[in-house]
């Protein structure tokens, strides 16, 4: 399967692959979710919040087909490492700053999710000529996570569960918010133990204490 991996990352048919095709659709969900979202209301007999909602499940639903096909075909290319979590961040962060736009989530949390995501995104791009970093473990984790709270937030069912739906769906947001940070920091520490054996290699003769 490496070998198969390796053999495709220079070849322009395979990196135009169907995981690939999988992943940029769901890039390209994102404004028809987020349009549908900015003209619906909370109502229970919103049409558009409903047709939201479908969309983003049936978009966050491709994150786990597209790799799987990939690593399955192996189809696994460079592309597809870094178009996958800027995706999932596309889809997640235009999601949380409307769901702020309309008033359901207040806009710190939706800032601190974003500078995690933008901050480790902008991270991937520097370091791109050297490394591809693709999505950890924790990191897989970290967007389960906010999918089904997303999901829950934009389903308008506090119209028939009351206070206690809404009081799960931010419960599960403020989770959210402590996952996405520690895993946040889980990629800085790699990034500063990579650095650091960078160094050690630039140095050979270099001795420790």
């Amino acid at each position: 399967m490496s070998n198969v991996a390796s053999q495709n990352q220079g070849d322009p048919k395979k990196v135009f692959n169907l995981p690939n095709s999988i992943t940029a659709a769901r890039i390209l969900l994102v404004p028809v979710f987020v349009w549908l979202l900015l003209n619906s209301s909370g109502s229970l007999h919103s049409t558009n919040r409903w047709l939201s909602l479908v969309v983003f499940v049936v978009a966050i639903s491709t994150d786990g087909l597209d790799g799987w096909l990939a690593r399955r075909r192996g189809l696994v290319t460079n592309l597809g490492k870094i178009l996958d979590p800027i995706a999932d961040k596309a889809l997640i962060g235009g999601a949380l700053v409307t769901l702020s736009v309309l008033g359901s989530v207040d806009w710190w949390l939706t800032a601190l999710l974003l500078l995690r995501e933008l901050g480790i995104t902008f991270y991937r791009f520097a370091v791109i000529r050297k490394r591809i970093i693709a999505a950890s473990g924790g990191g897989k984790v970290k967007t389960v996570l906010q999918a089904v709270t997303v999901i829950l937030l934009l389903a308008p069912l506090t119209h028939v569960w009351h206070d206690w739906y809404r009081t799960l769906s931010l419960g599960l947001l403020y989770l959210t918010l402590v996952v996405t940070i520690y895993t946040g920091m889980q990629y800085l520490v790699a990034a500063t133990k990579h650095a650091d054996d960078e160094a050690d290699d630039s140095h050979p003769h270099k001795t420790h204490a």
